[in-house]
C-alpha cells in the first residue's frame, strides 16, 4: 500500500487565520486614525471662527512734548499723532492683544519691535512706526488698554474677547498723561487663567 500526501505545508494553514487576522487589525487601525483625523479636522475648523474688535495706535502726547521729543524722529511722527484710526480687526479664538498688533502693523507694513521679558513672561512693546520708549523722555514708551482698562500684564498674555477695544498710546510720563498708569492699574486675573 503507497500512502501518498499532498505537497501540503502544514505552515500555510496557519498563516490564512493570522494574516486575516492581521487584516482585520490592519483595517481597524485604519479606520480608527481616519476617524480620529477627521476629527481634528472638524475641531480645528471650529477653533477658525472669527470675531471682531476694534484696534487703534496714537502717539498725540508727543505733539504736547515737542521739546523732549528725539529731533531725529521727526519724519515717523504723523502730524495728527494718529498711526491707526480706530478700525475693526479680525481675530480668533484664544488670540491676544499681541497677536493683533504683530498681524495688523506687518500688514499695514509699519514697523514694530518687541522683545520677550521673562520677569513678566510677556511680549516688551519697545517701538511702533519707529517712535520707542524714551524718544520722548525717560518716562515715555507704549502702553495698551483694553476696554478704557490699562492692565498691569503684558499685551501678549491678555486674550481678546469679542468687541474689544484695543488702544495702543504713546506715554510721556509712565501713563498719567493718557489716563493710566501701571502703579495705579487694577487688578485682573485673566493671565491666571
Amino acid at each position: 500500500m503507497t500512502v501518498t500526501t499532498n505537497n501540503i505545508n502544514s505552515n500555510s494553514i496557519v498563516r490564512k487565520p493570522a494574516l486575516r487576522r492581521f487584516s482585520a487589525v490592519l483595517f481597524a487601525l485604519v479606520f480608527a486614525c481616519t476617524s480620529i483625523f477627521f476629527a481634528a479636522c472638524k475641531k480645528k475648523v471650529e477653533t477658525n471662527e472669527t470675531f471682531t474688535c476694534t484696534l487703534s495706535i496714537e502717539c498725540i502726547t508727543i505733539l504736547s512734548n515737542m521739546d523732549d521729543f528725539n529731533k531725529d524722529k521727526l519724519e515717523v511722527l504723523p502730524a495728527d499723532g494718529i498711526l491707526i484710526a480706530p478700525c475693526e480687526v479680525v481675530f480668533s479664538k484664544g488670540e491676544t492683544v499681541y497677536d493683533v498688533l504683530v498681524r495688523e502693523t506687518k500688514a499695514r507694513k509699519m514697523h514694530m519691535e518687541s522683545k520677550y521679558t521673562p520677569v513678566y513672561d510677556s511680549a516688551y512693546v519697545m517701538g511702533i512706526n519707529n517712535i520707542y520708549e524714551f524718544d520722548c523722555g525717560s518716562l515715555s514708551g507704549w502702553m495698551y488698554s483694553v476696554n478704557g482698562v490699562y492692565p498691569n500684564y503684558g499685551c501678549s498674555a491678555y486674550k481678546l474677547e469679542p468687541g474689544d477695544k484695543i488702544e495702543w498710546r504713546y506715554t510721556c510720563d509712565l501713563g498719567t498723561d493718557i489716563g493710566g498708569s501701571f502703579i495705579t492699574a487694577p487688578e485682573s486675573s485673566q493671565p491666571d487663567d
